[in-house]
C-alpha cells in the first residue's frame, strides 16, 4: 500500500447518528486521525453522506477543511448504501492508478459492509482495507459479525495505526519526523477507541484443543438444568 495509489473512504459519519451509534465519539476521533494522516501524506479522501436531509451533514468535530482542497472529495449525498454511487465510481474511473481503498465510518454492517462487497465486486481489483477501529454500529454485536464477513469476502481488516504504518513505509523518509509527532499527538485517542471498539470482539481464530472427558464435567444452574461442561482442571 503506497500514499499515490490509495484514496480513503469515509462513509456516512453525521450528526444525527451520534446518539445512536455505539461508541460513536471514537469513530469521530479515528476519522480525525486518518483525515489527518490524509494531509500528512497527501492522501485523497472520499466522503459521503446518507440521506443528509434527514440525518444531517458530516460530523462538523471531523476536521474536513484541514485538508487541502484537492484531497477532499465530497461530500457526495446519497440514498444507496453503498457508497459507490455515480460521483464516486467516475473518480474511481478517473484514477486507473488507483490500488488501495481504505474504509472508515458506519455503520459497519450496512453502509461500510455494502461499500466492501461492491468494490470487491468490481472488475478491476483494488486492495480493501477496513479500519476496524473507526467502523460502528448501532448494535455493537453487528461489528465484528461484518467485519468477518467483509475479511472472507476478501477484505483486509486492520488498524488506524498499523495501516498508517504501513503507508508510511519508511522511517528514513523525509517527512519521518512530521509522522512520529502525529502518532505520538494520537497515541491516548489510537488506545482508548481501540479499547472501546475492538477490545473482547474478536474470538481466537483457531479453537482451543478439546479437554479429556475425565476433565470435563457439567455446569449446573438452579434446578438442576445442564447450561454448559467446564473443566475440571
Amino acid at each position: 500500500m503506497q500514499p499515490n495509489t490509495t484514496l480513503f473512504f469515509l462513509c456516512d459519519v453525521q450528526t444525527k447518528f451520534k446518539p445512536a451509534i455505539y461508541a460513536y465519539e471514537h469513530v469521530v476521533a479515528t476519522s480525525n486521525k486518518m483525515v489527518r494522516l490524509a494531509q500528512l501524506l497527501h492522501i485523497p479522501v472520499i466522503c459521503t453522506t446518507q440521506n443528509s436531509k434527514a440525518l444531517g451533514p458530516t460530523d462538523p468535530d471531523i476536521d474536513l477543511a484541514s485538508l487541502d482542497l484537492n484531497l477532499l472529495l465530497g461530500p457526495f449525498d446519497k440514498t444507496l448504501f453503498s457508497m459507490l454511487v455515480p460521483d464516486v465510481r467516475a473518480i474511481l474511473d478517473a484514477r486507473p492508478d488507483v490500488a488501495s481503498i481504505v474504509i472508515f465510518g458506519i455503520e459497519s454492517h450496512v453502509c461500510v459492509l455494502q461499500t466492501v462487497l461492491s468494490i470487491l465486486a468490481l472488475e478491476k481489483k483494488y486492495a480493501v482495507y477496513v479500519v476496524a477501529d473507526g467502523v460502528s454500529s448501532c448494535n455493537s454485536f453487528e461489528i465484528p459479525i461484518a467485519l468477518d464477513r467483509m475479511r472472507t469476502h476478501g477484505a483486509v481488516i486492520s488498524t488506524s495505526e498499523s495501516i498508517a504504518f504501513e503507508l508510511m513505509r519508511d522511517a528514513g523518509s523525509s517527512n519521518f519526523k512530521a509522522f512520529s509527532k502525529f502518532i505520538k499527538e494520537v497515541k491516548e485517542s489510537t488506545k482508548t477507541s481501540g479499547e472501546a471498539l475492538l477490545q473482547g470482539r474478536f474470538a481466537p481464530s483457531v479453537s482451543p484443543p478439546a479437554l479429556p472427558a475425565s476433565q470435563v464435567e457439567p455446569e449446573i444452574a438452579s434446578g438442576g438444568v445442564v447450561i454448559g461442561l467446564k473443566s475440571s482442571m
